[in-house]
């Protein structure tokens, strides 16, 4: 779903940060060879998520969801020094592809893949997380925020992704992801540990902050 018409988009990635030659690789070889290319973050949320890691300087980030790794070299980019990112997917067909990215940044050694189910993955990690990016099967959304919020630090940020699922969460659709992503909107926003915001980013992207 387009928010915003073509050319003011193009005019906004013009005037905005843009990615590195190894993201643009990323972004060249998962249109090539990857199915459903439209899952990445690509370039203009990509310098977002960046910023807000830059922003947040966090030493241990979580992310539910890697597909080929390019909002995770995003996310990286702000690291603390010394910091690292647990990131979470359950496709190994993705895996080498992933960490031959990783290898090619600066950030190689401070990114621990983990392979599996999400929910299973998420109770045998303690952080504490300054900083969460959730993007993986929308359907466990809510269920996810739950395994989450308690190892979320104080002030921590949890980015949610595809949030407004092309429009969808304002229809009487009864698909199991959209009703799971109008659960999750009205969780996150109803829960008092937390204050949220949505963005219209792309699909959705929700800022969380934990208080």
């Amino acid at each position: 779903m387009d928010f915003i018409s073509e050319e003011l988009q193009q005019y906004i990635d013009k005037h905005s940060m843009e990615e590195s030659d190894l993201l643009k690789a990323l972004d060249r070889e998962t249109h090539q060879k990857v199915l459903l290319p439209r899952m990445l973050s690509g370039s203009y949320q990509g310098r977002l998520l960046s910023l807000l890691s830059k922003m947040m300087m966090p030493k241990k980030i979580l992310e539910v969801g890697t597909y080929t790794g390019y909002a995770t070299l995003c996310l990286a980019e702000g690291l603390a020094k010394g910091g690292s990112i647990d990131t979470i997917d359950h496709n190994e067909e993705l895996v080498d592809m992933q960490r031959r990215y990783f290898d090619q940044s600066p950030y190689g050694n401070q990114i621990v893949q983990h392979l599996g189910d999400a929910k299973d993955i998420l109770k045998t990690l303690s952080g504490p997380y300054d900083m969460v990016f959730l993007d993986a099967d929308k359907e466990n959304y809510p269920l996810y925020f739950d395994l989450i919020i308690e190892k979320l630090t104080t002030g921590g940020i949890l980015l949610s992704d595809n949030v407004l699922w092309s429009g969808k969460v304002l229809s009487s659709a009864t698909d199991e992801a959209t009703t799971a992503l109008q659960a999750y909107n009205q969780k996150i926003n109803s829960d008092a540990r937390v204050e949220t915001i949505i963005l219209p980013v792309r699909d959705g992207l929700t800022i969380t902050r934990k208080r």
